[in-house]
């Protein structure tokens, strides 16, 4: 086994503090910005863009540095067509049999039911997999470790990239999602994880009255006692 090869950390910029906390603040402002969209307008969007924002997504870091992501960036409308009909096969399911009436409860608030026209309205989708393991020459298997983690990662930076650039976005989870797999010809290797909705809402786009959660409601801080080494949580 050949030993690692380290080379010397060119990349990173330090920023004295009161232009962290800036560039922070702004970067959360932006971020703050963000809703999920569910009505979306038909032009398309650059190609070149999405392209850039994958790319993003491709710098998350991940278990051993397997990367084992694949994304499938689809705009034909007769594979939307497909995938809006699949998942609607399935959401019907879950609104009818699946889901508790707590759990209905709890989509209440967003207005969803099993009908679900923006996977056709939108310009894009981004099918995001997740290998479970990669096939080596000889046939056999290699382990990926931590696949969900590292994919979930390079999602939130591709989410967040689409939204820097100017696009919305909607995260889609049908449940069971295998019929991605076999409307995108996936290998067996591969699971989908998630179904990214992208493109530019449309001119009378609404979207849901809600809140999110103060910061000290899914924070906690310990700090070090003035005198006394921090202590093991």
């Amino acid at each position: 086994m050949e030993g690692p090869r380290f080379l010397p950390l060119a990349s990173y910029r330090e920023y004295p503090p009161e232009e962290m906390v800036q560039r922070a603040r702004a970067f959360r402002e932006e971020m703050a910005r963000r809703r999920t969209v569910r009505d979306y307008a038909a032009r398309p969007v650059p190609r070149e863009v999405i392209l850039e924002c994958l790319r993003t997504a491709g710098t998350a870091p991940s278990g051993a540095n397997l990367q084992p992501w694949h994304f499938v960036v689809v705009e034909d409308p007769v594979v939307k067509r497909r995938i809006r009909e699949a998942a609607e096969r399935e959401e019907h399911e879950f609104y009818t049999r699946r889901a508790t009436p707590e759990w209905l409860e709890a989509l209440a608030a967003l207005g969803t039911d099993e009908h679900k026209p923006f996977l056709e309205d939108a310009p894009v989708l981004i099918a995001v997999f997740a290998r479970k393991y990669d096939v080596r020459p000889d046939g056999s298997r290699a382990q990926q470790y931590y696949a969900t983690e590292s994919v979930g990662l390079a999602t939130g930076l591709l989410v967040a990239a689409l939204h820097h650039a100017g696009l919305a976005t909607l995260t889609h989870t049908p449940s069971p999602m295998g019929f991605l797999g076999e409307i995108l010809d996936r290998p067996a290797s591969e699971r989908p994880f998630l179904l990214l909705v992208v493109g530019y809402p449309a001119s009378d786009a609404r979207v849901p009255d809600i809140d999110r959660k103060r910061l000290e409601e899914f924070v906690t801080t310990l700090r070090a006692v003035e005198g006394r080494a921090p202590e093991a949580p």
